[in-house]
């Protein structure tokens, strides 16, 4: 039996005995993790700045598609966050690779379960920006979190100004980065979806140009009925099928039609 010789010693016991039974007074908070293998869909801003550092840049859109306006970082906290919501500001990073500028910029959602001025954000989106446009088969050096499935069968689909191809299994949590309507009864995959300034020619080839490719999170039940207008089903052009492919025929070009008048 252990025997306590002073009445202190007998109060830390049982402070000691009663932490044990509540637990901490703070517990820590359980942290975010990402969905997919990607690495940020689903962390939060704080991971994301524990992960990379402090951002190089802030950046908020106007009201024009696609046009921002930067900040540092220092500025965007100390005044222009006030001014807007703070998930109006997106996080920038800058790296050159291979003599590439390739700019990431993290788009975030708040938490809105919680009832405070400022809840947490979550990265929804991630942004990739290559200057000058790369080659569609560059980019897996050049974007380290962008693993593509060499799989021919890999559900990938093409308008005339992206390539959008799927990976992975679908995640239970992911929805909510997600804002789509009736989002909890559908199943949501990784994305990257690769965009082309000059458009996708046809047939697409490796050499295709692309300027932005997202990091996202999408479901393939919508495209393969609500879209199925505007996405075409193709080859995954990171499969060695699609690079075997023999070259196409060369197809003359159709000769305009003259109006005939009369003398």
């Amino acid at each position: 039996m252990l025997k306590l010789h002073t009445l202190p010693q007998l109060v830390a016991l049982l402070i000691i005995m009663g932490l044990s039974i509540i637990g901490p007074l703070n517990p820590t908070p359980l942290l975010a993790k990402p969905y997919f293998e990607d690495g940020f869909l689903g962390l939060t801003q704080k991971e994301l700045h524990d992960q990379l550092g402090t951002p190089m840049a802030v950046r908020s859109r106007k009201a024009a598609l696609r046009v921002f306006s930067y900040y540092t970082f220092k500025d965007w906290k100390k005044y222009f966050s006030m001014l807007v919501s703070p998930e109006n500001g997106e996080d920038v990073y800058t790296y050159t690779r291979n003599d590439i500028q390739v700019r990431y910029s993290f788009v975030f959602t708040p938490d809105l379960n919680e009832d405070i001025d400022f809840p947490t954000l979550y990265v929804k989106r991630v942004e990739v920006e290559f200057t000058p446009a790369v080659k569609i088969s560059q980019i897996p050096k050049l974007v380290p979190e962008f693993s593509p499935s060499s799989e021919p069968a890999t559900s990938t689909f093409r308008s005339n100004l992206w390539v959008l191809i799927f990976k992975g299994v679908p995640s239970p949590d992911a929805s909510f980065i997600v804002k789509e309507r009736g989002k909890e009864q559908l199943p949501w995959s990784l994305a990257y979806q690769l965009f082309s300034l000059k458009g996708v020619p046809t047939p697409l080839t490796l050499d295709a140009t692309i300027d932005r490719m997202e990091i996202t999170t999408q479901s393939l039940q919508i495209v393969q009925t609500n879209q199925r207008l505007t996405h075409e089903p193709i080859l995954n052009p990171y499969s060695k099928e699609f690079a075997n492919q023999p070259a196409p025929l060369d197809q003359k070009k159709k000769r305009i039609p003259q109006p005939q008048y009369a003398d």
